[in-house]
């Protein structure tokens, strides 16, 4: 689940960089000639392109680590998430760009779910990989002492791989 939470998050927060959330008026030296621009989100709230990449960083960081660090990077997780709904619903802009707030309070949200269940229940959650030992290694741990002599008596030696 905390897979799927994070990158939606960075998605959602990237998205939100990119939609406008507001409007400049800008003048054309000497003509005065004064033209109106969007501005993206990613001009106006800047940290929100970092806190998508931070989210897809937490994503390796989740299936690196297990046990209590991954409650650390829930722990982390929590301002991470709480910048974007703060920006979104508190830092106003001079028109109605709804969506662009919208979605990086959306974005906020899912890294705020994502950071509750790693502190909630990361410890529990199973590592990547933690299970799987590859066919030659568990035949080597799985030869005791009577299997090295019986391939010594066969003609064996079993110091040398299976190839």
């Amino acid at each position: 689940m905390v897979a799927v939470l994070l990158p939606a998050a960075a998605a959602a927060l990237w998205g939100a960089a990119r939609l406008p959330w507001g409007t400049a008026v800008r003048s054309r030296p000497g003509t005065g000639v004064t033209t109106s621009v969007d501005v993206p989100g990613g001009d106006f709230a800047p940290e929100l392109v970092p806190l998508a990449v931070f989210a897809l960083a937490a994503v390796a960081g989740v299936l690196a680590v297990s046990g209590t660090w991954r409650r650390v990077v829930g722990v982390v997780l929590v301002p991470a998430g709480a910048v974007p709904v703060w920006t979104g619903l508190f830092r106003h802009t001079d028109t109605d760009a709804f969506g662009g707030r919208a979605l990086a309070v959306l974005g906020g949200v899912l890294l705020l779910a994502a950071a509750v269940a790693l502190v909630w229940r990361g410890h529990r959650m199973p590592r990547l990989g933690g299970r799987y030992r590859s066919p030659g290694a568990a035949k080597e741990t799985a030869r005791g002492e009577q299997d090295l002599w019986q391939a010594l008596s066969e003609g064996e030696d079993p110091t040398v791989a299976d190839r």
